[in-house]
């Protein structure tokens, strides 16, 4: 039978709760679990797919094709597993799916309420990730902060899945912050002894709190919490801040955290092999010596998390050659032909990410075409593919008037437009490109160095493709179609020969790299940066 521990959130959001559900996974793991982890939104949306990246951060994508929650991908990264569409649950999936069985005439006429019908579609989803993917423990964090409306039958299944499964069987873990007041120095914990006072007022009595804090706690802090939230003082664990996330799961190590939390659950197991992680920090630690400055050129760049996932997999590039990578994000609506020697000429690589939308498309266009007059070497990812080649079809193919589908709907040559069946008619949620797809590359290419293998899968999300009218244009004036789709109809990635290296890909290479294992392009691409 799965164990099954719920993280919650009190007193402020941005915590770090997904930080903390994915390194105890990652320290569960080590101690020889298999572990599942999913998150709850409570937001309407069905997922957040159509939700702004200022709002929300980047739209994680699953190897099934589920766009989900930025927090996955700290889950995938620390515990190192493919999650899937039963690892993120939003309010508006809840009420959908509640929704459709009473038109469908499910609950026999019964008045369909929260309690039990929302509540029971919530506890299926959740007992479902334990057995679709056979885990020991399942993880849940349930999104936003305690006292939240929207929250309530989240916290409400959560709490009834804890009756029945009994208290031996599942774990409350509450993640609070302690702030510091500079004027008289001290730490307060009123906020918490709050924070827990409301959870409690909703049937839940956590086992462990963990405290997020920038300095250090005294020790009476750990023992006024303990007496005034109701746990014993070894279950108040420190969180404090890091500049390195990988830290982590060592730093909750070094306090106890998963001894603790097996304790609660009543298991034993082996103290945790940690010593794969161990290593990947202090090489990352050593790497800050000697620095590479890379250029992100993007159009969500005021919110880094926008771009979370781009970031992470280029730090697991940089540490792996012994690197510190230095992100420049650059507003692309800053840049034009005037002024790209002064923002770009200091650069030693130019990343340009996904994205939708007109906006800031030909600052990332010139962009493009700086990395490869001066070679520099050029990453594209997704929406940076689409710009590598409506650059070359109007700079060196001659196509003066070519752009995308999605910029210019009337423009004479769409180098870029729809896949086969999608068209503005289509609803924008959910019907992307999405999920994993087999790509076959092309022999004798920088691509084949990269990766090793003439063979690959990678995640898409994407609406528009290359156009096959140009291929035969543009490969007569030197770009190389470096993948193609096994059945011959797709254009996955393109590259120039003649160039340090200058690759464009459909897909997004970032979702599948790990601190651990650090993805080949984003190798490639750092290594050219850095001049080897």
């Amino acid at each position: 039978m799965a164990k099954y521990i719920f993280v919650t959130g009190g007193v402020v959001s941005g915590l770090g709760k997904g930080i903390t559900a994915a390194s105890l996974g990652r320290l569960l793991k080590a101690r020889g679990f298999k572990v599942a982890a999913q998150k709850l939104d409570p937001y309407i949306n069905v997922d957040p797919g159509t939700m702004s990246p200022y709002q929300h951060g980047e739209v994680y994508v699953t190897e099934d094709g589920a766009e989900t929650d930025l927090d996955l991908g700290h889950y995938e990264r620390f515990i190192d597993e493919d999650l899937n569409k039963y690892s993120n649950l939003t309010s508006g999936k809840v009420y959908w799916n509640v929704l459709n069985k009473e038109r469908a005439g499910e609950y026999l006429g019964s008045t369909v309420q929260v309690i039990p019908h929302i509540t029971d579609e919530i506890k299926r989803f959740i007992y479902r990730v334990g057995s679709k993917t056979d885990a020991d423990i399942v993880i849940t964090e349930i999104g936003g902060t305690i006292g939240d409306i929207e929250s309530q039958p989240f916290i409400e299944a959560a709490r009834q899945i804890s009756l029945e499964m009994g208290r031996e069987n599942s774990l409350f873990i509450h993640v609070t912050l302690v702030p510091y007041l500079s004027g008289s120095d001290e730490h307060k914990t009123k906020p918490t002894q709050h924070s827990v006072k409301e959870l409690q007022g909703m049937g839940v009595r956590p086992n462990i709190i963990v405290l997020r804090c920038d300095k250090p706690l005294e020790r009476s802090i750990f023992e006024k919490i303990a007496m005034f939230c109701n746990v014993r003082e070894e279950c108040v664990i420190e969180n404090i801040t890091l500049s390195n996330l990988y830290e982590a799961p060592l730093m909750l190590e070094r306090e106890s955290f998963s001894q603790v939390v097996l304790k609660e659950l009543g298991i034993s197991a082996p103290p945790p092999d940690l010593a794969e992680w161990e290593n990947m920090v202090r090489k990352m630690n050593s790497c800050l010596s000697k620095t590479v400055e890379i250029g992100l050129v993007g159009k969500y760049v005021v919110l880094h998390d926008a771009y979370l996932s781009v970031a992470e997999a280029l730090r697991h590039a940089g540490f792996m050659h012994g690197v510190h990578v230095n992100i420049h994000w650059i507003d692309s609506e800053t840049i034009c032909g005037d002024n790209a020697e002064e923002i770009l000429g200091s650069m030693d690589g130019i990343i340009v990410p996904g994205g939708f939308g007109s906006r800031g498309i030909e600052g990332m266009i010139t962009a493009a075409k700086y990395a490869r007059e001066k070679s520099i070497p050029y990453l594209g990812l997704c929406l940076g593919m689409q710009i590598a080649v409506i650059e070359y079809a109007r700079d060196v193919a001659g196509i003066k008037d070519a752009n995308s589908g999605e910029f210019d709907a009337e423009c004479k040559d769409k180098v870029i437009d729809f896949m086969p069946g999608q068209s503005d008619e289509i609803d924008k949620g959910g019907t992307l490109r999405l999920g994993a797809y087999p790509c076959d590359i092309k022999e004798g290419t920088i691509m084949e160095k990269c990766y090793g293998a003439r063979r690959i899968s990678e995640r898409h999300r994407h609406r528009y493709e290359f156009n096959n009218d140009y291929r035969e244009i543009l490969e007569s004036n030197g770009l190389v179609l470096a993948g193609i789709s096994p059945d011959g109809t797709l254009v996955e990635a393109v590259e120039i020969a003649d160039h340090p290296f200058f690759i464009g890909v459909q897909y997004h290479p970032e979702f599948r790299s790990r601190p651990t294992r650090p993805h080949p392009l984003f190798c490639g691409f750092i290594k050219a940066a850095i001049g080897e």
